[in-house]
């Protein structure tokens, strides 16, 4: 008796810690997935402005010639007042633009880029400035940015049109973006005969007709539009050379965005394939050069929407291994010149920093000689590089190490004297007309601390000795200002001290071009004149490394003086602040440990004294494009005498605005290997994340850190607060690990179906769906031999190619904790499921017995009646051949929806017969035990106290124990049986979502012409109907061919769910769910298959399968 009790503790103990294991993971899953979609849903302050027009939209007719489409092309015209479209066209003479909308999307909304574009032609150029250019491009590109010029004028306009592509939703669907690319490959043909018909009108009225007919059309595609763009540049159809330039807004290019089905995936590999094919040079197969590539005349620029774009991360929209850097480039408008926001999906087609600066990128491409667009690739890539670009480069955020050249032209200063070179850094100074005279400057400053600051524009020069201020490694020296370079300040770098800073002078290199530019917050308003404001934001950063000084003796900040403009109030306040430091000083590294600590504690604070670097260079060690970090700094302190307020008094009102006035407002620059720059003005309460892709097959290990650069005024002191919020963490998870999750979840479902094959191959009871999956997460073993062995296997595949090694750790991680998550879908996904069949079949067996009870009345007759009607015709012979054959015909029906109609209508025939299977397993199991405890309690009215047999009729000595010779009751037959359906309903569920978003695009085109399905989405779903019917019974093994002489080698259906189950682990890991569809397809022929096989053999009278060992009693 004691050890009966001991072992049914052990058992109660393990069951316990079964549940709480499951429990964890469902609490987890869901705690992540509620607040990854609060923080989702939060609204979004992105700061564009609105851009204002006035549509007109000219309909392009469709030539006698062509057959009807359903598709339609305009060109857009802005203007208010009403005009002759035929007239309109007459006059077309610009450079035709497409736009190509994206997923869902309208021809309407090329109105902002076409507004933009029309205002920008007539008002000319943007202004020009001298601040410094983007200074390097990538490797392999051989393009010196001082060469590219920008016109003065615009020498044509640009005439927009778009292709009205009745707003399907081609993200859905590869067959629709097959039909879009045809139609733009159609449009872009329209458009180049449009002219030509444009000009022969013009002719035959006797009209002048100059200059040449346009030969290419520039594309501009927002998201998938961005994607048919590239697909009809490879279509054979396409005339050549009538596409040389591609501008993408917000256009995932590498993968899908949510890659569910696998005709989509197969095109976009497809056309990725097609797209590096072209950027390689043709050879003969001896290896001669015979001609450049196909596709060497195509330039394309991709623009991400940043962090706030949820739809399209920045990481899809990379270029990376598609595109070679000599002919395009992917960024992110947080660092576009005039830009520096992010954006929503769809904001990106209407902010007006962001259209207007590519409106004018647009008609810069224009050579002003010919009137078309520049024909040489370098050229058009420069220009873009050039206007779109901010200066900021990537080793910016991570100072060089002084280098002492070998044989250097400048030596260092030797008492006093300094021999001089001839050689000067290659660095532009400013232009003749942008400078002031040198004679009204007043007296010159000579700096004496490593800290300088510029409060007004007082036309003096300031003298840096670098020499005296630059020890005890300061060697460092970094400027920010708002003032405009050239016109408001000049910086110059001196061998030895002099009075002149001409171009003569060959010992002075003017270094103000090197100043970038950086987005400002608000000028501060001036509410008197005379009185002190608040201080005035940076809008530009000056650095100097060791080698840029090298040699130099003196650094000077030359200020221009202060205009005076007569009835207008004087200026905002000026500011400039200059510093010598060493960078490790203002160094500081967040470690993961301290990241996700501060995910469940208060944040981090710390002190900042006056007098502490201008620069804090901090480097998080987790991107925060994974967890964003809340990062405040708060005033504590204004350069003032006595002006040090305690921590509790910071917050005063009074404080706050004298400290304003006393500090300019903290910036912070961070920097993504994705994403690149990100910019957050005016830094005093701020969120600070990048659209960065950690973690992944396909990371670098430079995006699994992000570093950021904070300007800080010196001369105040602040306490900084820094930490994880838990929304945005979450949401950033759901965000860039979805795909991953969604094949991962096949993963789990696999490796469930495992666990009952496999029990049912040692004759033991088969699980449910919940304990194979509560089994799966046992730990160590099996869970981290189910979880852990794909990412050995991608880091081993990683390693024996070419590609480079993930970052292993965080890879890792973050791979097990979406297997934990979809671990978690999964158990919702079966409780719920499981909570309907049971709530069916209570409601089914009540109805039942009600029924039983009425036995007599009026209402029962009438039900007998239609029973008896129903049975007769049940006994048809057509409807017996059917009820005995009903898989045959389940089969049929589901096949011809899944080739004639749509895939996913076939799949939900499957889902409806697991669902009924289950239903009527479970309502016998049910009818079954409700027998048994009738039996029972009678049994044990009539007085028997257990003298008699009693095995017959206890329901626990009917449970199998597992042996050869042990029976089942039919209860528990059709119990196993309802788990085995319940498992392959809940993996077929999940094939049916891949293809929901599918039938609504097919739904969306219903009435408008449709195609049969894709061949390939028709043959897998095939495979998994197959798997479905072929296995709805788990009473064979695979085997594989009798080979002669060779032994029979069994393949277990057991392991050919594991090697499922890895497959789809390894797509999800490649962000490739759609893959899954594969390993269903190969289970569901191959079951087919030995499924004929042993039909073939049975007729034979021979044996070609094991059938179970028991039998279950009625």
């Amino acid at each position: 008796m004691m050890s009966m009790m001991v072992l049914r503790g052990g058992v109660d103990m393990e069951g316990f810690k079964t549940k709480s294991r499951v429990a964890i993971v469902v609490a987890v899953s869901m705690w992540i997935g509620l607040a990854g979609l609060y923080g989702l849903l939060k609204p979004i302050s992105n700061g564009c402005a609105m851009t204002y027009m006035y549509p007109t939209y000219i309909p392009i007719s469709t030539p006698e010639n062509v057959s009807s489409v359903k598709y339609g092309l305009y060109l857009y015209h802005e203007g208010w007042r009403k005009i002759d479209f035929d007239d309109h066209l007459k006059k077309l003479n610009g450079i035709p633009v497409l736009f190509i909308p994206g997923n869902g999307g309208s021809y309407k909304q090329v109105r902002s880029l076409g507004a933009e574009s029309d205002r920008a032609y007539q008002g000319g150029p943007l202004d020009w400035n001298f601040y410094g250019s983007s200074p390097n491009l990538e490797g392999g590109v051989d393009i010196d940015l001082n060469d590219i010029s920008l016109p003065s004028r615009y020498a044509s306009m640009l005439d927009w049109f778009a292709v009205d592509l009745e707003g399907e939703h081609s993200a859905m669907d590869g067959q629709i973006l097959q039909e879009h690319s045809e139609y733009v490959v159609y449009a872009i043909h329209r458009i180049l005969d449009q002219y030509k018909e444009s000009r022969d009108a013009r002719a035959k009225e006797g009209a002048s007709v100059s200059g040449s007919l346009p030969k290419s059309v520039i594309l501009v595609g927002h998201s998938m539009g961005g994607f048919v763009a590239r697909a009809a540049v490879v279509h054979p159809h396409l005339r050549k050379f009538s596409v040389e330039t591609i501008l993408t807004l917000s256009t995932p290019h590498q993968y899908p965005p949510v890659a569910l089905q696998p005709s989509l995936g197969h095109y976009y590999t497809h056309v990725n394939q097609a797209w590096r094919k072209g950027y390689e040079v043709e050879t003969s197969q001896a290896g001669l050069y015979m001609s450049d590539p196909p596709l060497s005349h195509v330039v394309i620029v991709s623009i991400s929407g940043g962090y706030n774009d949820y739809q399209v991360r920045s990481k899809l929209e990379s270029l990376d291994g598609i595109v070679p850097p000599t002919h395009g480039f992917m960024m992110s408008s947080t660092g576009m010149k005039n830009v520096w926001l992010s954006m929503e999906h769809q904001v990106i087609l209407w902010c007006n920093q962001l259209v207007v600066q590519v409106s004018h990128t647009l008609l810069s491409l224009i050579d002003t000689k010919t009137s078309q667009p520049f024909s040489d690739a370098h050229q058009r890539l420069g220009i873009f590089t050039k206007m779109l670009h901010s200066g900021i480069p990537q080793n910016f955020f991570a100072p060089r190490p002084l280098q002492q050249p070998k044989k250097s032209d400048h030596f260092p200063i030797q008492k006093g004297k300094v021999i001089h070179a001839p050689h000067v850094p290659a660095i532009s100074g400013c232009p003749s007309n942008s400078q002031w005279s040198e004679d009204g400057l007043e007296r010159d400053l000579y700096i004496q601390t490593s800290t300088v600051t510029v409060l007004a524009m007082d036309g003096r020069r300031r003298w840096l000795d670098i020499q005296k201020l630059g020890p005890g490694g300061k060697k460092h020296f970094v400027f920010v200002t708002n003032l405009s370079p050239c016109s408001g300040v000049r910086l110059h770098l001196w061998r030895e001290r002099g009075t002149s800073a001409s171009a003569t002078n060959k010992g002075v290199v003017e270094v103000t071009t090197k100043m970038v530019h950086i987005p400002s917050g608000p000028a501060p308003r001036q509410i008197e004149p005379g009185s002190q404001t608040e201080q005035a934001p940076p809008s530009a950063v000056f650095w100097l490394g060791p080698e840029d000084m090298y040699g130099f003796r003196f650094i000077t900040i030359s200020v221009a003086p202060q205009p005076t403009v007569s009835g207008r109030p004087p200026p905002a306040a000026s500011m400039g602040v200059g510093q010598f430091f060493n960078p490790k000083d203002g160094e500081q590294v967040f470690s993961p440990y301290k990241l996700i600590h501060s995910l469940f504690t208060d944040k981090q604070d710390d002190n900042l004294k006056e007098d502490h670097p201008l620069t804090l260079n901090l480097t998080f060690s987790v991107s925060l494009g994974l967890l964003p970090v809340s990062l405040s700094l708060i005033t504590t302190g204004c350069g003032i005498k006595k002006s040090e307020f305690p921590i509790e008094d910071t917050e005063d009102v009074e404080t706050s605005r004298l400290c304003r006035r006393r500090c300019f407002p903290p910036v912070a620059l961070a920097w993504d290997a994705t994403s690149g720059l990100h910019v957050f003005p005016n830094l005093y309460s701020e969120t600070i994340v990048v659209d960065s892709s950690p973690a992944l097959w396909t990371s670098s290990h430079a995006s699994d850190k992000t570093t950021v650069l904070l300007l800080v005024d010196p001369h105040c002191s602040y306490r900084t607060t820094a930490g994880v919020p838990l929304t945005a963490a979450a949401g950033r998870f759901l965000l860039l690990y979805f795909s991953q999750i969604s094949g991962l979840c096949f993963a789990v479902a696999f490796f469930a179906l495992m666990r009952q094959a496999y029990a049912w191959e040692l004759d033991r009871p088969i699980p449910s769906v919940l304990s194979a999956v509560e089994s799966n997460l046992r730990m160590p073993s099996p869970f981290f031999f189910l979880a852990t062995f794909p990412i050995l296997f991608a880091v081993l595949f990683c390693s024996l190619s070419s590609k480079s090694l993930p970052p292993i750790i965080s890879f890792s991680i973050v791979s097990i904790l979406c297997y934990i998550f979809a671990n978690g879908v999964i158990v919702v996904l079966i409780l719920l499921s499981q909570l309907l069949f049971y709530m069916a079949g209570t409601s089914h067996v009540f109805i039942k017995k009600r029924l039983q009870v009425c036995e007599g009345s009026f209402c029962f007759s009438f039900f007998q009646w239609f029973i008896n009607m129903s049975s007769n015709f049940a006994s048809i012979k057509v409807i017996r051949i059917l009820r005995v054959n009903h898989l045959i015909i389940t089969s049929l029906v589901a096949i011809a929806l899944v080739c004639l109609v749509h895939p996913t209508l076939g799949l939900f025939v499957l889902l409806l017969s697991h669902a009924l299977h289950c239903h009527g397993a479970l309502c016998s199991f049910f009818m079954a035990s409700f027998r048994s405890h009738v039996q029972t309690s009678e049994f044990y009215e009539s007085g028997n106290n257990g003298d008699s047999d009693t095995s017959n009729l206890s329901p626990i000595n009917e449970t199998c124990t597992g042996s050869p010779e042990s029976t089942r009751s039919y209860g528990e037959t059709q119990l196993e049986i309802f788990h085995h359906h319940h498992g392959l309903l809940v993996l077929h569920l999940l094939a049916a979502l891949m293809f929901v978003p599918s039938l609504v695009a097919w739904l969306q085109r219903t009435g408008i012409g449709q195609r049969f399905p894709w061949f390939w989405d028709s043959a897998l779903c095939i495979g998994v109907i197959l798997h479905g019917l072929c296995d709805s019974k788990p009473e064979f093994n695979f085997y594989l061919f009798p080979i002669p002489r060779i032994p029979l080698l069994e393949i277990r259906l057991s392991f050919a769910y594991l090697i499922a189950g890895y497959f789809s682990s390894i797509s999800a890991l490649a962000l490739a769910p759609y893959r899954v569809f594969y390993a269903m397809s190969v289970i569901g022929i191959a079951s087919f298959t030995f499924r004929v096989i042993q039909t073939r053999y049975r007729k034979n009278g021979e044996t070609y399968y094991r059938s179970r060992k028991h039998s279950h009693r009625h």
